[in-house]
């Protein structure tokens, strides 16, 4: 393809939201944590003990139920930004100490400081802040 010899429109996107195609079996809540797996299907967020949960993407926007479902046959929609989520506990347990470092799925609503035994919990995303509400994690 050839330079451009004059103006062209690029379309364009925030970034901020995506849609994507749901993972066989899984059910989505509103709020949730949402991750992709090896295959590139959302999945809620979840401890990776087959190594199948790649990474934390961002907030579940809707109630999607693919429960009975194929991979791909709904599509569940994510917005990266920041938002809080449960600490874990104990030695996984997230400080201030921790901002600005990554941070581990546990669940698809809860975070931890390592990446578990066996290392088997997926990077979520950055840890912004740590306060009452919980772990503020960028996405």
């Amino acid at each position: 393809m050839a330079a451009l010899m004059e103006d062209r429109n690029t379309v364009s996107r925030d970034g901020s939201v995506r849609t994507l195609p749901c993972a066989a079996g899984k059910k989505f809540y509103k709020g949730a944590l949402v991750a992709v797996n090896s295959g590139s299907y959302a999945i809620p967020g979840a401890t990776a003990t087959d190594a199948t949960v790649m990474m934390g993407i961002g907030r579940c926007e809707n109630y999607v139920d693919n429960s009975a479902g194929s991979n791909g046959d709904l599509s569940v929609t994510a917005m990266s930004g920041v938002f809080s989520y449960n600490n874990s506990s104990s030695a996984d347990e997230i400080t201030r100490a921790s901002i600005g470092q990554d941070c581990y799925i546990v669940d698809d609503q809860t975070v931890a400081k390592t990446s578990g035994a066996g290392g088997h919990r997926a990077v979520a995303g950055k840890v912004f802040d740590v306060d009452d509400n919980g772990v503020w994690v960028k996405f």
